[in-house]
């Protein structure tokens, strides 16, 4: 079986790393927030506009033959202490959003992006308040709560062939894990136009996404027009909680995707597909944590 994983780094080197990271100079000064937010928007259009990018826009409400993945996510968690209105909120959200991906097709060479196919949520276009995530802590904000799209199709798109090409992970564990169903660390964090969730279609195969908001979870299928010969299992490993001589907790973990013949059934590859590491801001419990001392 081939295996393939980035170089060892031992985890107590991943944490004091990061926890030693310099506070952005946009949080130094949140003046300078405002100019970043702009910079950072007019680079991402300008990259769209001036790509030579075959980008996925075309829709078709006929489904594929092939079923490649499907998945559904509670709509309603209870979330710390977040309140539910948002909850109830995103709900409203999520069906503006899933109307926006659903039935996009990624030919062979096309990437889809989610961001430029869901454009930005506003008021104007119906969105409402729901939760959104700010530096950890569940706050109010119009459109909150489509990362939960992104979640779904982040993990439709790890069980395929397609090439993930952007994919922006939250900074924080905000969360106990209640109700928890997919690993943590797979999910995305969306922030119109520049943190997205962007994939690329290199196969011969050509995908479709169907989207949609059920009566208790949102529903997401990924579909194909013939079958890959490839299926995948993903799992999280090396779960652990660490904390930094300054008491901060951090979670660690890696996410590995294993490479299935669906003609044998047999398993012929393992990759680490992505390291996370990400700041705790809840306590867990304490026989769950382990110190690491500084160098």
């Amino acid at each position: 079986m081939t295996i393939t994983a980035p170089a060892p780094n031992p985890a107590e080197h991943d944490v004091l790393a990061i926890a030693a990271r310099r506070t952005p100079l946009s949080k130094r000064h949140p003046s300078l927030l405002p100019l970043a937010r702009f910079v950072h928007r007019e680079r991402r259009h300008l990259d769209w506009l001036l790509s030579s990018t075959t980008w996925a826009t075309t829709r078709s409400e006929e489904n594929l033959p092939v079923r490649v993945k499907q998945h559904g996510s509670l709509l309603l968690r209870q979330l710390g202490e977040a309140e539910m209105w948002l909850q109830h909120n995103k709900i409203t959200n999520l069906r503006l959003a899933a109307a926006e991906t659903d039935g996009i097709v990624v030919r062979p060479g096309e990437t889809f992006s989610f961001n430029k196919v869901v454009g930005d949520c506003t008021a104007r276009k119906g969105y409402v308040e729901g939760m959104r995530l700010s530096n950890g802590e569940a706050t109010p904000g119009v459109g909150g709560g489509i990362c939960q799209l992104a979640n779904l199709l982040h993990w439709m798109f790890l069980h395929s062939p397609l090439t993930i090409v952007e994919r922006s992970e939250h900074s924080f564990d905000p969360f106990p894990d209640n109700g928890r169903v997919l690993p943590w660390g797979v999910g995305c964090s969306i922030v119109y136009p520049y943190l997205d969730l962007v994939v690329r279609n290199d196969t011969p195969h050509t995908f479709q996404l169907r989207t949609w908001v059920g009566e208790k979870h949102l529903r997401g299928e990924l579909r194909a027009d013939t079958p890959t010969g490839v299926s995948y299992h993903v799992d999280a490993r090396g779960e652990e909680f660490l904390r930094v001589p300054s008491g901060e907790v951090y979670r660690r973990n890696e996410i590995w995707r294993t490479l299935i013949d669906t003609r044998t059934g047999t398993a012929y590859a393992e990759e680490c597909v992505k390291r996370n590491c990400a700041l705790v801001k809840y306590l867990p419990e304490e026989h769950r944590i382990r110190d690491v001392a500084q160098e």
